[in-house]
């Protein structure tokens, strides 16, 4: 007889660092192998999706792509950015044309095709972004992948600056992974809002997908959110108004993909407020953080929604700088199964930064989603911005695009006492990385400046990493002063997932052939 080994291990070593999830079987005996210590291995590849960044004729879009520097998947790999657009084919030309005409509608279409395959970024160098930047009005949504040593940790962030206009504000969003389900409570269908889903589909088939509405009183009527086609490599904006024939202030929006996947964010303009973006809150869960919360916030309004068929009691606190504490007269909120809650929390934060906890009251073990509207600036100087519940940073975290002026990190510990290493990265032009500690105790809240890269030219990258403690959720506030108004935009930073558990094997797995 001889023995032939098998690449069983490699091969689901392999699997989970690319799709976060393997299972080692030995062969003949029907069931998986048991594993020893588990092992955490970098990931393999990573894709991210950015929607279309403005319409405006004055708006101004930086992308800042990031990979920080530790234990990363091999030497070889890139990360690219390139416009999400169908690559142009000659298949429909018609039968009958001429030569000479062929010839030229190929040459066209090879330029097209090598104008939509160009990267709008194409990221060199571990701990050190590189960007780039835009002025169109019709610039398209972006598909971007990252494989080899640039997967693990990858991160890219959109901000666009719109000085004037409807759309007047900060807007800035963390690029999304493809998934099958998103949740965005704080959305709107009121007259005085103009809030567009956009669903950008990374994949070289159509992805089928649907949106539902929720509001105050339960699910809002929509005979149009079903079955909404996102051709292959394509982004689609839905203004979510024109989904259904009802008004209402504070919407849950759910997007579901029957087919396919997508990467989805809401884009939110509100009249004489200003606009951003709207990201995903964190699944439904009995806990919710909202990091970030600005000490001069001048309006704090939470949204709130319970998917499931229970309704749920949940307890509000505010994580302030020195302890936490519900907000008088809204120590816990009631919501309603598949009705959309509200709660204005007006100037919370009195002057002190600050995070709202949502944690389960009177045994209430219902999961919810749940986001913030914040305003800073009264009259004329209102500036908007929106902070979804977020998971913990874990073990790592990054967030790209920090200027020399006008960053600000808000670190919460909700639980025990923690400790945090944080790293500015090298900037995108020159500096070099800067590396501080910060103690966050149970609780409360820290804000700090970053200390920016010595010598800094161009933007620069901050990476939050878990030493010990308990889990900490963070955000970031970039601010942009643009015609007397402090426009704002908050990213939280939760754990990049650039390792997966792959389980350790103790089984030998071969294979005897006679």
């Amino acid at each position: 007889m001889k023995s032939t080994s098998l690449s069983l291990i490699a091969g689901a070593v392999a699997l989970a660092a690319v799709t976060g999830f393997a299972a080692l079987t030995a062969p003949g005996d029907g069931g998986t192998a048991e594993a020893g210590a588990a092992a955490r291995l970098p990931v393999e590849r990573s894709s991210l999706l950015c929607p279309a960044p403005s319409m405006s004729d004055l708006a101004e879009t930086t992308y800042s792509s990031f990979t920080p520097t530790g234990e990363n998947g091999g030497e070889a790999g890139a990360a690219d950015l390139k416009p999400a657009e169908p690559l142009p084919t000659d298949e429909d030309a018609p039968a009958d044309e001429d030569a000479d005409k062929k010839d030229a509608d190929k040459k066209d279409a090879d330029k097209e095709k090598a104008a939509v395959s160009k990267p709008v970024i194409s990221l060199k160098d571990l701990g050190k972004p590189g960007t780039a930047e835009t002025a169109k009005s019709d610039a398209p949504a972006l598909v971007g992948t990252a494989t080899g040593k640039f997967a693990p940790g990858w991160t890219v962030q959109q901000t666009t600056t719109t000085a004037a206009g409807g759309a007047r504000g900060l807007l800035g969003v963390s690029c999304t992974a493809p998934d099958t389900d998103f949740w965005f409570p704080g959305a709107s269908t009121g007259a005085s809002r103009q809030d567009y889903v956009h669903l950008t589909n990374p994949d070289d088939t159509a992805a089928v997908a649907d949106i539902e509405l929720y509001g105050a009183d339960g699910p809002l009527k929509s005979e149009v959110g079903e079955g909404i086609t996102v051709p292959a490599r394509s982004s689609v904006p839905m203004l979510i108004s024109t989904l259904t024939g009802e008004a209402a202030e504070n919407v849950t929006v759910h997007v579901t993909t029957r087919t396919g996947r997508v990467g989805a964010v809401v884009s939110a303009a509100e009249d004489e407020v200003g606009s951003d973006w709207l990201a995903a809150s964190a699944d439904p869960a009995g806990t919710q953080v909202m990091p970030g919360i600005p000490a001069d916030a001048t309006s704090v309004r939470l949204v709130a929604f319970a998917p499931g068929d229970d309704d749920a009691d949940v307890k509000i606190q505010l994580l302030g700088k020195n302890a936490a504490f519900s907000p008088a007269g809204n120590a816990t909120l009631h919501i309603k199964s598949r009705m959309t809650a509200s709660v204005d929390l007006k100037d919370v934060t009195r002057g002190e930064p600050g995070s709202l906890r949502l944690s389960p009251a009177d045994g209430s073990t219902t999961p919810v989603v749940a986001a913030l509207r914040v305003v800073r600036g009264t009259g004329a100087k209102q500036e908007v911005a929106f902070i979804p519940a977020t998971e913990a940073v874990g073990e790592r975290a990054s967030v790209a695009d920090n200027r020399a002026k006008g960053s600000v990190l808000s670190l919460t510990a909700p639980g025990a006492t923690a400790k945090v290493k944080v790293t500015a990265s090298a900037g995108s032009e020159a500096g070099e990385a800067t590396v501080k500690t910060y103690t966050v105790k149970g609780g409360t809240t820290l804000e700090v400046t970053p200390e920016a890269p010595a010598g800094l030219k161009g933007g620069y990258a901050l990476t939050v990493e878990t030493e010990s403690g308990g889990p900490v959720h963070a955000a970031r506030t970039l601010t942009i002063p643009e015609g007397g108004v402090d426009m704002f935009t908050v990213q939280t930073l939760p754990d990049d997932g650039g390792t997966v558990e792959v389980p350790a094997a103790e089984q030998d797995l071969s294979v005897l052939d006679d």
